[in-house]
């Protein structure tokens, strides 16, 4: 996974909510960090589970530090749509004069799509940020919201490009389309599961992705893949399981054996339908803990980092 992912400037973690986006984005920005590289990881209003996922302080609306080289921010759109004003516009007289205006908040506001836009176009702003001519962040990983409105997020910046008049909107909404679509600065980042439901969801999110939106698939992840416990299929458990269920004491034995042969022989399935998608494949373990701590994270990232 290494080099060419995290030598982009930008990804997007995005996919079925419950797949672990923002496990992977958390095991990304470690992976990165570890590589001595200055991240800044943006969750899109997450329910904010990366600070006791990383036992870190709880992550905040604000930029803040949170781990070396890793800074970390829970986008709210009122907040966002106040900081990205004030981001592009510059100067604090014009801001409040455009800004503190109600009728053009009340625009703002009113218009289709610009919470996403404000929270997309402040995670963008950092991807240019710079300081003393050097870019602040290496890296910005966005946890993008589940499949639907990641969509819509991502979709945005083309939306206000194609009818917003020209001035500096329209050109904040250009420039941004512009980092999102280069392969070289950008990448999306698919995470699923091995199951039905997230598979026939990831099936047809690549190729909005990749041919509505244009945007550059960067790696498909496929998350929390049992090991092999049944390698010749579910035909001999069953075998296994009827022997099993004559004696009373073991029938439960037998059960759980012959679920945990059949979710194999499912999981096997769709592998292999996600294998046919564009794009390079990881498959992460399934970790068998209660709640991840910073140490599974960082096991998760090691095996980012081998691909």
């Amino acid at each position: 996974m290494a080099a060419d992912l995290l030598d982009r400037r930008f990804l997007a973690v995005i996919g079925k909510g419950g797949t672990g986006k923002t496990t992977v984005a958390a095991a990304l920005a470690v992976l990165a960090a570890s590589r001595g590289k200055r991240v800044l990881v943006a969750m899109s209003q997450a329910r904010e589970r990366m600070s006791s996922m990383l036992e870190t302080q709880f992550v905040t609306s604000e930029v803040q530090p949170i781990l070396a080289n890793i800074d970390a921010v829970n986008l709210d759109p009122e907040a966002c749509l106040d900081e990205y004003g004030m981001m592009i516009l510059k100067a604090r007289a014009l801001y409040k004069a455009v800004m503190d205006n109600r009728a053009v908040k009340g625009f703002l506001r009113a218009v289709p799509g610009m919470d996403a836009w404000a929270m997309l176009g402040k995670t963008l702003y950092h991807v240019k940020q710079q300081e003393r001519g050097r870019y602040v962040y290496d890296l910005v990983i966005l946890d993008a919201p589940a499949t639907g409105h990641g969509l819509q997020m991502l979709r945005v910046p083309e939306v206000i490009a194609s009818v917003a008049p020209v001035g500096l909107l329209r050109r904040e909404a250009e420039e941004g389309l512009a980092i999102l679509r280069d392969p070289v600065r950008s990448g999306m980042v698919v995470v699923t599961l091995a199951e039905e439901m997230p598979t026939a969801e990831t099936e047809e999110l690549v190729p909005k992705l990749t041919g509505e939106l244009k945007l550059p698939l960067a790696k498909l992840v496929i998350n929390q893949v049992l090991p092999p416990l049944f390698r010749t299929g579910v035909g001999p458990a069953q075998a296994a399981a009827d022997v099993l269920a004559a004696a009373p004491a073991l029938t439960d034995v037998a059960r759980v054996g012959l679920s945990r042969a059949r979710r194999e022989a499912l999981q096997k399935t769709m592998i292999e339908r996600l294998a046919k998608l564009p794009g390079s494949k990881v498959l992460l373990p399934a970790l068998a803990v209660e709640q991840m701590r910073r140490a599974d994270v960082e096991a998760l990232a090691r095996g980012l980092g081998s691909v």
